[in-house]
């Protein structure tokens, strides 16, 4: 059976459009590129450095911790942004007010830091320091921080669970 003209014009006009097609492994791609960015780049919650043998005291506080330099102690070594500064049997040991090895990596990180106007108000630091550590090491710790113009000084707790308790209880 012959096909009518019309219905010949309509074919031919149907292939020439059916053409162009998507390429979807190119645009799986893209996206797949764009969660993988998204999902790098959106993360609110900070890091703190970690370490086995410190444990922080636990605070109700809600406020997040900000980027600073971190001060890590624990029962054995003082450390700055994870680097070795000194032993803590050294430092008790010591009879200075303040601990020269840390005052002089504190101004290091001073010089090298880029916050505009920080020489005026102060340094910002966080003191990662175990809860068991002594008060005389803290207290050392506390006035070597403040002769090399750290006076923004944070303090690094584990948050509290406060959950409502149960009326079992």
């Amino acid at each position: 059976m012959k096909k009518s003209y019309r219905a010949v014009r309509m074919e031919r006009h149907h292939k020439r459009q059916s053409g162009s097609n998507l390429n979807l492994v190119s645009l799986m791609d893209i996206f797949t590129i764009l969660v993988f960015f998204l999902l790098v780049n959106s993360s609110s919650v900070q890091q703190l450095p970690s370490s086995k043998d410190l444990k922080l005291p636990t605070s109700s506080a809600q406020q997040l911790p900000e980027e600073t330099v971190v001060l890590l102690v624990n029962k054995n070594q003082i450390l700055v942004q994870g680097r070795f500064i000194v032993n803590v049997s050294q430092v008790l040991s010591n009879k200075e007010p303040l601990i020269k090895e840390l005052l002089e990596e504190m101004k290091i990180q001073a010089a090298s830091s880029l916050v505009e106007n920080a020489e005026e108000e102060g340094f910002d630091v966080t003191i990662m320091g175990d809860k068991n550590i002594p008060y005389k090491l803290l207290r050392k710790i506390l006035a070597t921080l403040s002769a090399a113009n750290y006076t923004n000084i944070s303090m690094a707790v584990m948050k509290r669970n406060d959950s409502p308790k149960s009326s079992r209880e």
